[in-house]
């Protein structure tokens, strides 16, 4: 069997999605694409040999909606030739990503994919406020966090 390694890693800003965040203005599309276009440049890899970009999305609606994998590939200039996969599951979306990419590369199935995760609370409709035990709200920052909930914000 084939083996899979994480070539390179790049992360995101992380600032606050309110009006007064410092991120407010910023789509999570646009984020997805800084990081794959550092990725391309950092790596120099001719995008057309990338199989696929998986990301992880944990509420895949509104902005983050309409596969943003393959927009942000776009954007980031990426070859048209590259498709983009969303997954969901939650918190575990950006591990699913990563499981999803390691098992077509150990199977043969592809030799290079991209793995992003969006996480995006500015563009989340939802937000439960109280529940009896652990569960995930919209946190005042730009991530979905886990946590015992609360009174709302």
């Amino acid at each position: 069997m084939t083996d899979a390694f994480i070539l390179d890693a790049v992360r995101t800003p992380r600032g606050r999605g309110r009006p007064d965040g410092s991120l407010h203005s910023i789509t999570p599309i646009q984020l997805a694409a800084q990081a794959l276009g550092a990725l391309r440049d950092r790596t120099s890899l001719d995008t057309s040999q990338v199989d696929d970009v998986v990301l992880g999305c944990v509420t895949p609606v509104g902005e983050q909606g309409a596969d943003i994998a393959r927009v942000a590939a776009l954007v980031a200039g990426y070859a048209e030739s590259v498709p983009g996969k969303q997954l969901n599951r939650f918190c575990a979306s950006g591990l699913e990503s990563v499981n999803t990419a390691a098992a077509q590369v150990m199977a043969g199935q592809s030799d290079w994919w991209w793995v992003a995760a969006s996480s995006t609370c500015r563009a989340s409709p939802w937000a439960p406020t109280e529940a009896p035990g652990p569960t995930i709200r919209r946190s005042p920052g730009s991530t979905i966090s886990c946590r015992r909930a609360s009174a709302p914000t």
